[in-house]
């Protein structure tokens, strides 16, 4: 049987399952940003755009608009500066327990903006349990520092500086050390290597974290909400939650050009970022060997305790205050031996059924999306690489955008979307499937990019070899496939769970009773003045996401490489 004939007959249920993959991903990635969009610009008006013009036109949309990019501009420049030292130290040098670093500067990006929020409030303030011991607490009625814009910017940078840091390792590596070498050799030293040679070569990874740690806190709804709304400091994310819970689905029209404009902006960012670097390109040409590797010589030790410091500062301190407050027995109370009590914990963790529902749906959301996307994206993008079409190119093209955009925007599209069913009365709005089809399209692209460029790296040979033998396209993708592009399925799966696990900015405004998640439970506690029993659920969180991080690590070692998303 001649190849040709081979590849006609398997190229049948290929196309079926392309059709069948295609058309829902389509609809639950793209749909809601579709009808976001028509709603935008006034599709239910005849396409008057009239509530367009209106809501642009007010003061509340200009000040959270300014708002939004103060704090995202200044949270990014922090997140720039922190995640860069960390890379250039972390991947260039030769710091020691590297692996540990990497692990600490990790867990504020898993942690829940909000948790990180109420984690800091807890350590500064005049009601701060931790400098009340130390006897460093401002005197009682002194304002709260972090309820300022100057606040919402120092969290962002630290909430943001991993994604920073991440992808400027991963260019960093990349340069090898016979580049540097050979500039030395012609007479190049420290400043002048620095400049011309590893900086170039890192900008488009500097870059693109850069235009990713934006987009995220420009979208960010936890540390704003926790911070800004207490000093009347909207932005766009906080000034969309409070109208709609204000007013409800009545204010839809107005909340999606508020939406639109969040979207708006995030896409002008990454796509001024794309521009610069596209001038600024440079590219590595007939170089391999070892990666560069610069020796601190007398001056590893204090790098070290510098970095390890900065780890206490942003990670240990915070993380102190926000256990001392959860065994106190109540608010403003000072800690001691005698009056420390695990009531908190008990009531948050035991009696209260809001608390335990939203651990269950938490944990459930969590693991249905990771489970299902990586059901979808492992042939999904083996189809995408094997049979390119202008469809498959379109999707893949347009699946970065429900993650590009802000979560409150996802969360104003999909509220359009499944308000009301086409050719049905039912409604998705107010259950826990409505957030399901949420976390689907919002994590699609992290699932899928890892596996995607696992799948390119395959050999077809193989495949058609077993098709020749006549194994079908189930036992092929079963057999071949899935071993060799499982590493990077289980490293998707990985980042989609710890992330949806604590997810709050899409899910804040989807809720309804009986459907809490973790982060709008902590939310709300703290909005009540349950700040005790809010600590308490969040400290339980905090040491959920830990112990599974350190799970993850300590098997790193048995497991291929790649699987662990921090780890080089």
């Amino acid at each position: 049987m001649s190849l040709a004939v081979v590849k006609r007959r398997s190229s049948r249920p290929e196309g079926r399952l392309l059709s069948l993959l295609l058309l829902p991903v389509a609809l639950i990635a793209l749909g809601p940003v579709v009808r976001l969009l028509l709603e935008g610009v006034g599709f239910g008006d005849g396409l008057t755009g009239a509530h367009l013009a209106e809501v642009m036109s007010r003061e509340s949309t200009r000040v959270a608009l300014v708002h939004s990019l103060v704090t995202a501009a200044g949270g990014t420049l922090l997140s720039v500066l922190i995640g860069g030292a960390f890379a250039f130290l972390v991947a260039l040098t030769n710091v020691r327990a590297r692996g540990v670093l990497v692990f600490c500067l990790m867990v504020p990006m898993m942690i829940p903006p909000q948790i990180t929020a109420l984690a800091w409030m807890q350590l500064t303030g005049p009601s701060s349990v931790l400098l009340k011991m130390l006897g460093l607490a401002p005197p009682l009625g002194s304002p709260q520092p972090l309820h300022s814009p100057g606040g919402i910017i120092l969290l962002l940078g630290i909430q943001h500086a991993s994604i920073v840091f991440l992808t400027l390792r991963a260019g960093l590596r990349q340069i090898p050390a016979d580049l540097v070498e050979a500039a030395r050799v012609s007479g190049a030293r420290g400043p002048r290597v620095w400049a011309q040679i590893v900086l170039p070569l890192t900008l488009p990874a500097l870059g693109a974290g850069t235009a990713m740690a934006f987009v995220t806190a420009l979208g960010n709804f936890g540390i704003p909400a926790m911070l800004g709304i207490p000093a009347q400091y909207s932005t766009l994310p906080t000034l969309i939650y409070q109208r709609l819970v204000g007013l409800g689905p009545s204010v839809l029209p107005e909340v999606a050009v508020l939406a639109l404009l969040i979207g708006t902006v995030a896409i002008v960012g990454v796509l001024l970022g794309r521009w610069l670097l596209a001038r600024k390109s440079y590219g590595l040409v007939g170089l391999s060997g070892q990666p560069l590797s610069i020796s601190l010589g007398r001056a590893r030790l204090p790098v070290e305790i510098a970095l390890w410091a900065f780890i206490g500062v942003i990670l240990v301190l915070p993380l102190t205050a926000l256990l001392f407050t959860s065994l106190i027995p109540a608010y403003g109370v000072p800690l001691t031996w005698a009056n420390m009590t695990f009531d908190a914990w008990s009531e948050a963790l035991l009696r209260q059924p809001m608390t335990r529902r939203a651990y269950a749906n938490s944990l459930a959301l969590a693991l249905s999306a990771s489970t299902i996307l990586m059901a979808v994206c492992l042939p999904l993008a083996w189809l995408m690489a094997r049979r390119p079409s202008r469809a498959t190119r379109a999707i893949d093209a347009l699946v970065d955008l429900p993650y590009a955009l802000p979560g409150v925007v996802l969360s104003i599209a999909c509220i359009l979307a499944f308000l009301d069913l086409p050719f049905t009365d039912m409604t998705l709005y107010g259950t826990i499937w409505i957030i399901l089809l949420a976390y689907l399209a919002r994590f699609l692209v992290v699932m899928l990019r890892p596996v995607q460029a696992s799948v390119g790296q395959l050999d077809p040979a193989m495949e058609e070899a077993a098709s020749a033998a006549g194994a079908r396209l189930g036992r092929r993708l079963r057999t071949i496939v899935l071993p060799l592009a499982a590493p990077a399925a289980a490293a998707g799966a990985i980042l989609v769970f710890l992330t949806a696990v604590n997810e709050l900015t899409v899910s804040a405004l989807l809720w309804s009773s009986g459907t809490e998640t973790l982060g709008v439970v902590i939310f709300n506690l703290e909005d009540s003045g349950e700040t005790v029993m809010a600590s308490a659920l969040a400290m339980s969180i905090v040491l959920l996401i830990v112990c599974l991080m350190t799970a993850v690590q300590l098997l790193a070692r048995r497991l291929p490489k790649g699987v662990v998303p921090w780890q080089s």
